[in-house]
C-alpha cells in the first residue's frame, strides 16, 4: 500500500468536513438544518448503532435528495483543501450522510466494523454515498479491504464513487489493486479521466496491462477505447512505439491525438520522429494547445 498523504487525514481532513458542514446547512431549509444538528449531536453523545442507522436512513427524507450544487469557487475551496476532492456531484442525501459518518468518532468505538457493516446492507444509493465519502473518514486506511469488496460488483455508479473525484485510491490503493480498478474501468465503460491520480499512479506494468488489452481488442476487431494510451505513453519503448504509430495512423481523430500525446510523453528518443508524421497535431502539442483533457 503507497504511503498515506496528507490529504488523506488529520488537518486537510477535518478542514474539509468543516466545508461540507457549511455548505450542507447554507442549502437546507429551517426544519432541516434543525433536524440534522439535532442527530449530529445525538451521534456525538449516543454511540449505538441503532441510533446511528436510523439517522443514516432518514437523511433522504429528512434532507430531499435535490443536488448539493457547489459554485465554481466552492469546487475550487474543495480542491484546494483536499488535492482531488470532488464534490460537486453530489446530492444532498449524500452530503447528510457523508457529514454524519464523518464526525463519527474512529478507535472509540472503532469506525471501521461501523463502515463495514453499512456497506453489507446498503442500496444503492446509500453505497454510492458511503464511497464518496471515503476521503473524510476516520481510520480511512484501515478501510481499504473492505472498499475492494465494493469494487467487485459490477454495478457502474458504485465503481464510479469510489474511483472517479474520489483521492481514496489514488492515496490507498497499492499498485495491484491501482492496476485492477484502471483496467476494469475499461471492461464496464467507465472513463479514465475522472480517475484522480491517473497520471500519478502510471507504471510500467499498467502500461504492459493496457498494450496487452488493446492487442486483445485488436485481435478481435473490436474498438480500442484511446483513453489507455494515455496510461502508455510515458513507458512507451520499442514495441509499444509501433502500437501508437498504427494508431497515430487511424482515420478517427480523437484516436491519432492520442496517439501522439503519448508519443510526448514517451521516454524513448525514437518517438520524436513518429510524432513528426502528425506534424500539425504535434505543433499543437508543444504550443499548449493540445492535452489530454481537450480530448475528453
Amino acid at each position: 500500500m503507497p504511503e498515506a498523504r496528507s490529504t488523506g487525514g488529520g488537518t486537510r481532513r477535518g478542514a474539509a468536513i468543516a466545508l461540507l458542514r457549511e455548505w450542507l446547512f447554507q442549502r437546507l431549509d429551517p426544519a432541516s438544518q434543525d433536524w440534522l444538528a439535532s442527530r449530529i449531536a445525538l451521534l456525538a453523545s449516543d454511540h449505538a448503532d441503532p441510533t446511528l442507522y436510523i439517522a443514516f436512513g432518514l437523511v433522504p427524507r429528512r434532507l430531499g435528495k435535490g443536488a448539493l450544487g457547489l459554485s465554481a469557487a466552492e469546487t475550487a475551496a474543495a480542491e484546494a483543501c483536499l488535492a482531488g476532492w470532488r464534490p460537486g456531484n453530489w446530492s444532498l442525501a449524500d452530503a447528510g450522510r457523508i457529514l454524519l459518518l464523518s464526525l463519527l468518532p474512529g478507535k472509540d468505538p472503532d469506525f471501521a466494523p461501523r463502515f463495514r457493516s453499512l456497506c453489507q446492507t446498503a442500496e444503492m444509493a446509500e453505497a454510492i454515498s458511503l464511497y464518496r465519502g471515503l476521503p473524510l473518514y476516520p481510520e480511512p486506511a484501515v478501510l481499504e479491504p473492505w472498499v475492494g469488496e465494493g469494487l467487485r460488483g459490477n454495478i457502474r455508479s458504485v465503481f464510479e464513487a469510489i474511483t472517479q473525484h474520489n483521492p481514496y485510491p489514488r492515496t490507498y490503493f497499492d499498485p495491484h489493486r491501482w492496476n485492477h480498478v484502471v483496467l476494469k474501468a475499461l471492461f464496464i465503460g467507465s472513463r479514465l479521466a475522472p480517475i484522480e491520480g491517473l497520471d500519478e499512479r502510471a507504471n510500467a506494468e499498467l502500461a504492459r496491462i493496457m498494450r496487452d488489452f488493446a492487442h486483445e481488442r485488436w485481435a478481435a476487431g473490436r474498438e480500442v477505447p484511446y483513453e489507455i494510451w494515455r496510461c502508455v505513453g510515458p513507458f512507451a519503448r520499442g514495441a509499444a512505439l509501433e502500437d501508437l504509430e498504427r494508431v497515430l495512423a487511424s482515420a478517427n481523430p480523437v484516436e491519432q491525438r492520442a496517439a501522439a500525446l503519448a508519443l510526448a510523453a514517451s521516454p524513448d528518443p525514437a518517438a520524436a520522429g513518429l510524432l513528426q508524421k502528425a506534424p500539425a497535431i504535434a505543433a499543437d502539442i508543444a504550443a499548449g494547445r493540445l492535452a489530454w483533457a481537450d480530448l475528453e
